[in-house]
């Protein structure tokens, strides 16, 4: 999320080098390198190769919605397991239905938040 916050408020600027998100955030740049691939292929930001190369994002911040992100990076938004398994738990473990539907509630409220929150949102 901070590299796409710091593509977000260079938006309108030509690209933006790792290395300068790196040092911007404060982060690794090897690990932005993989966070960046990943978000490339998730079609959240494009990249130009050479020397006057970097990334920045492929449409608008207030288009990027922070569920859709958060999703294709760590997977589900559930806290032990997707919606659907916690869904199943509570028709079938008795014993922790409760537990399970509580879970599944904060999975549903987090989805909620998240989906209708955009990178602009977290920009301002």
């Amino acid at each position: 999320m901070q590299a796409l916050v710091v593509l977000a408020r260079h938006y309108s600027d030509d690209v933006v080098k790792i290395h300068d998100i790196a040092k911007e955030e404060q982060l690794p740049e090897k690990f932005l390198e993989t966070i960046l691939r990943d978000l490339k292929r998730g079609r959240f930001v494009t990249s130009t190769r050479g020397v006057n190369g970097g990334y920045r994002l492929q449409r608008p911040s207030q288009e990027i919605h922070l569920g859709q992100v958060l999703r294709m990076i760590d997977g589900p938004l559930a806290p032990f397991e997707d919606a659907e398994s916690l869904r199943q738990r509570v028709q079938k473990d008795v014993k922790h239905r409760a537990l399970f539907k509580l879970l599944l509630e904060v999975r549903d409220a987090t989805a909620r938040i998240l989906d209708k929150a955009t990178l602009a949102d977290i920009c301002r």
